[in-house]
């Protein structure tokens, strides 16, 4: 059964071109290419978690923000999506850069990047790469990230399917014109990371950010088909299925990048970019630019949805997938081994979604009331809930908006203000009322 991340079905809109969250891979082999990228024509349980460098948040936070609330109670509000700009190509996702700039980087599916400004679009993509990207359905250009020092040196990171044989999950990165900050230039990009997914089309992730510590972060599925047929998941040899951590301003090696710290670096046949792993289709994760707590939105088999979580600094996690399908057995479907696997903190069926979209923690300035909640939703229902992001152990999500939008993706701006992006065109900016 493929995810249905593309798909709407409870609001029978079709989406020309989109599928369901499709990966496959072919082989565990990860290749790594520091010559740079292919032409378009060849186109957790560690003993030990290690801490993050910094507790502080990322990116600067408005001086007007009042102290949060111990947990955040989303009882209190209600949200609405307030359309910002449309006509865009199946707008995946969207991120400030942390420049203080107050752009918003709007990725589309097919491979470009758009800007908006003072609620309007640019004309000119900030970066067209659609030439090596593999495109859709599940595939195609999902992810983007702006390192902490963008401001400085322009470096950003993206996270796409290529157009080889295997369609590689390629995470490479990028840097702007000389001349014109507004324009990428296509021709700076080195490709980091590849991993072969060619034998099934779904479950290619996708999420790109950088995490507290100032290491990237990258969300990859694990690897398509009903039920997990590659057992990657639970594999610590693939990095399919897991999330991955990345330190970008050390190398190591042959490697544009370092794994220092991370839980497996030292465990023999795991792969040393694992962070977290037993996770079947993270759609988009955060962290808590307040707290530094990760939140994961994990798409779901046949019947759950689940959010899961940990604490600032925390890795080495087993989410469970495929022994488990939110709270419940999937693989024996009773009685299946829980011991040493970290359960998520909510989940909901499928009367009532199909498809998560993981958010985040609101610490905006302009709602003070929505501090501390965790906002999420669903693709295919348009609900989105709220959870008390410092409240502990299992919650039940509190629906806190029925929108009617196919929401792929929630975004932050450099203040902590949140949007989303639905498809087929359309930015929004979310807004909170007294419930």
């Amino acid at each position: 059964m493929n995810d249905r991340r593309f798909r709407r079905p409870a609001l029978k809109i079709a989406v020309a071109g989109l599928a369901a969250m499709l990966v496959g891979a072919c082989a565990q082999v990860v290749t790594h290419s520091p010559a740079g990228l292919a032409s378009p024509a060849g186109a957790f349980e560690s003993p030990a978690p290690p801490s993050f460098v910094s507790p502080s948040p990322v990116g600067p936070r408005s001086s007007a923000q009042p102290s949060p609330t111990p947990a955040g109670d989303p009882g209190l509000v209600t949200v609405a999506l307030q359309a910002l700009v449309s006509g865009l190509a199946s707008p995946v996702s969207v991120t400030g850069a942390g420049d203080g700039s107050g752009r918003l980087f709007v990725l589309e599916q097919a491979g470009r990047i758009r800007i908006v400004v003072g609620g309007g679009l640019l004309s000119q993509p900030f970066l067209d790469i659609s030439s090596i990207v593999s495109c859709c359905g599940e595939r195609g250009l999902l992810g983007l990230a702006f390192h902490p020092d963008f401001a400085a040196d322009g470096r950003f990171y993206v996270y796409y399917t290529d157009t080889s044989a295997d369609f590689a999950i390629t995470i490479a990165e990028y840097r702007p014109s000389a001349s014109e900050p507004d324009v990428a230039d296509p021709a700076s990009g080195r490709i980091l990371l590849r991993i072969p997914h060619g034998q099934y089309p779904n479950h290619d992730g996708g999420q790109l950010t950088f995490g507290p510590d100032r290491h990237l972060y990258a969300g990859t599925g694990d690897g398509g088909g009903a039920g997990n047929p590659l057992g990657t998941s639970q594999d610590l040899g693939s990095l399919l299925g897991k999330v991955l951590r990345l330190d970008v301003d050390h190398p190591s090696g042959s490697l544009l990048y370092g794994t220092a710290g991370n839980p497996f670096v030292d465990r023999s046949g795991a792969r040393p970019e694992i962070w977290a792993y037993g996770l079947r289709n993270p759609w988009r994760f955060s962290f808590d630019r307040l707290t530094g707590d990760l939140w994961i939105g994990d798409v779901g088999q046949d019947r759950w949805e689940e959010i899961d979580h940990a604490g600032a600094g925390l890795g080495g996690q087993d989410y469970g997938w495929n022994r488990m399908e939110g709270f419940h057995c999937y693989a024996p479907a009773s009685g299946c081994d829980q011991a040493g696997l970290t359960l998520p903190v909510a989940e909901y069926g499928h009367d009532a979604g199909c498809a998560v979209t993981g958010g985040f923690v609101y610490r905006g300035a302009a709602y003070p009331l929505l501090d501390g909640v965790y906002l999420f939703a669903d693709s295919c229902s348009g609900r989105i809930w709220g959870l008390a992001a410092g409240a502990a152990g299992r919650q039940t999500p509190l629906e806190v908006a029925g929108t009617g939008r196919s929401i792929v993706s929630f975004g932050q701006d450099d203040t902590g203000e949140l949007y989303v992006t639905a498809l087929p065109d359309t930015l929004y900016r979310l807004s909170a009322t007294t419930r």
